[in-house]
Parts: structure tokens; sequence; C-alpha cells
């Protein structure tokens, strides 16, 4: 009879990760206890090889970043915040200000010195290049986006957020824009530039800090053709760049036809120069799209009137919202074209569903001033079928 045998096996482990699965190999930076794997009849080391991809992930400061390895982390200029697959991979957060790069899904682009206020300076930009070949669009989340008020005619002239390189277009933003997002398509390989200018001829505090992600050209997350934004929630709310409860603070001085009269002019939130689409994804078993207005004025001059006038039709040529083939108490409206300072409910069985943003580049019109507009606020319903 043989007495006990004590088998000590060496174990090798590799840690592998990578953008579709097991294409980098990174071995941990610590030993780990990983206990008896396997017993053979035959006594050798044993190597084992555990493999994940670089899947999204929920990093410990409650941010979204992306599974690495730890030294591919640290290697990628990355942040590690808690740990993903299984404790074998750490949770990266990618955060990226003024004159870098990125082609990591999940970044954040942060003013310098974020979360404290930047006083402004030299344009700040950031380069993005696909994570991988199957990447057809960004979605570009302002989790903070605080700029510089335009000008009394919307003009963004102090501050302003610009996107090229894209295949669609990104109009250019200022103001108040926390919670708002948009979409952009790569153009081929070519990457995209995300650009921020700010003055320091204007004394203000900006603040900034817009979420990167990466959206597949498979994925249920891409948004339409032409959809600058795109809801994918049976109901929610849809608000104009730089809406607010306030009236824009800046004011400018101009002076009458004779120039003999100097007045100052409250200017609009409102932001000029737009033309785009917000589109909302329906639903298996709906069929319809319910718009309704928390709060509205597109065009009028706010400071002469307290009632909330409606307009539509021909009536709308500058500053106006298109609901195609709307309904109202269950009649067709014969009208798509909505502006003033009133909305009244409105129902769209027309697919896909979108609503179009149009504004001019003045708030000066012909017969009327727009003065102290906010833009709008609505909200947004999917409508079940009727049997």
């Amino acid at each position: 009879m043989f007495g006990p045998l004590l088998v000590v096996a060496l174990i090798a482990l590799t840690v592998t990760s990578g953008q579709h699965g097991p294409t980098l190999d990174y071995s941990t930076d610590e030993p780990r206890d990983v206990g008896v794997l396997q017993r053979q009849k035959r006594f050798f080391p044993l190597f084992s090889v555990v493999r994940f991809p670089n899947s999204p992930c929920t990093a410990s400061n409650s941010f979204n970043g992306t599974c690495f390895t730890k030294r591919e982390c640290a290697h990628q200029g990355g942040t590690a915040f808690g740990t993903c697959a299984n404790g074998f991979g750490v949770c990266c957060l990618f955060q990226k200000s003024c004159g870098t790069t990125t082609n990591v899904n999940n970044t954040y682009f942060t003013n310098p010195s974020y979360p404290t206020t930047y006083d402004g300076g030299d344009r700040c930009v950031i380069t993005v290049k696909r994570c991988n070949s199957n990447i057809c669009q960004l979605r570009l989340d302002f989790l903070d986006f605080t700029l510089a008020q335009p000008t009394a005619d919307g003009v963004c002239d102090f501050d302003l957020l610009s996107v090229s390189g894209g295949a669609s277009r990104v109009p250019r933003i200022c103001g108040e824009n926390t919670d708002q997002h948009v979409y952009v398509d790569f153009e081929g390989s070519n990457p995209i530039t995300i650009s921020i200018d700010s003055s320091t001829e204007y004394t203000f505090k900006r603040r900034w800090n817009i979420r990167i992600q990466q959206i597949a050209c498979d994925s249920a997350m891409r948004a339409p053709s032409g959809c600058l934004q795109y809801h994918t929630a049976l109901s929610g709310n849809v608000d104009s760049f730089n809406y607010g409860s306030s009236t824009n603070p800046r004011t400018v001085t101009t002076t009458d036809p004779t120039g003999a009269v100097t007045t100052t002019r409250i200017g609009t939130r409102e932001m000029a120069n737009l033309n785009y689409g917000v589109c909302v994804k329906m639903a298996s078993g709906y069929c319809s799209l319910r718009w309704s207005a928390t709060d509205f004025s597109v065009t009028g001059d706010l400071t002469t009137t307290s009632t909330p006038t409606p307009a539509s039709g021909t009536a709308c040529t500058t500053d106006f919202i298109i609901i195609p083939n709307p309904f109202e108490s269950g009649m067709a409206t014969g009208v798509d074209r909505y502006c003033g300072s009133s909305l009244t409910e409105k129902t769209t069985f027309l697919k896909p569903f979108v609503l179009y943003v149009v504004t001019d580049d003045t708030e000066e019109g012909t017969t009327t001033t727009d003065t102290e507009n906010k833009g709008f606020s609505l909200m947004y319903k999917q409508m079940i079928c009727s049997i």
C-alpha cells in the first residue's frame, strides 16, 4: 500500500479581453487563490484561460465604463472603479478633456478640472475614432452642460458646441442643455470631432460632462437616419435646446432707425438655425403617438401679452414644430405646423413617429419681434392600438 500523496499544482492564469471577445492576452497583476481546478492522472502544471469581452459596466461611482483587465485599463489611460467579469476585470472609466483622442466606448468628455467650473479659453476638442468596424453612430449624452447663453437672436456667439466629421448634421448648441442628447453618424471610418468654444470676453462659469457612446451598426439602440434625437420609451419628455423656465439674462443694446434712441432688448432662450428631427421608436402593439405641451413659447412677443396665443399652418413661417398628419379630438387638423405661445394636444398615426423642429436665424420678425421665448417642453405618449 502506498501512503497519501500530496500534489502541488502550479497554476498559470491568463485573463483575456477584447472588443469582440478573446483577442488580447494579459496576465493578472496579482496572484489569485484558485484552489484545485482539476484532478488528472498525470501531474503537470495547469494552464487556464479566462475570457471576457469589453462590455459596458457600471462603475462604483455610478458612471458607465467598459470592462477591461486592470493592465489594459491603465494602458488605455482609464481609471478603475470597481470590478466586472466575475472579478477578473475592472470597470474602467475614461474621462478625457481638451486635445485628446479616444476609441473607447463610454468615454466622458469634460471641461478642464471638472467638476470645477471653467472660465473659458481656447477651443476644447476631442477626436473620437470607432472602437471597431461595426460602429456606425455616436450618442452624445449631455450629463452636465452649461455654456453662455446665445444672443438676443438665439445665435451662439461667445460659447458653442459643434460636431464635425460625421455623416449627419448637428446644430451649434449653447446655453443650458443638461439631460439633452444627440446622435451623429460616422462617415465610414473617418473620426468625429467634438469641439467646445468658449470666450474669456464674457465672464461666465462653464461646465460640461458629455458621455460618448459608440452604437453598433446592428444595435437596437441605433437611431434611424434623420433623427438627431431618438426616444425608445412608451412615454417621455422632449425639450427644445436651451429650454428653461427663466428668460435669457443677456441683453442687447440697439438703436431705432433714426439712431436717436438706444434701447435694451431682453433676449430669447430659443436657438437659431435649427432644422432637425426628434424620433420615437414605435413599440409593438402601439399605433399612435400623442403630444401635449407642458410649456410652449416659440414665436411672439411675450413681453406684450400674458394670454397664450396658439398659431398654426401658414401663420408659422419662422420658428415652428411639425407634427405630421395630426388629429385633435379625433378630427384631422388639416395643418401640421405649430408655433405661437400655446399648443393643444395632438395625436399622430403616421409612422415613423417624428417631430420636426425648425427655427430661422433671427428673432426680429417682419411684423413682430419674438422676445423672451423659452422654446418648448413637450410630453409624448404612445397609444395602444384599438381593437
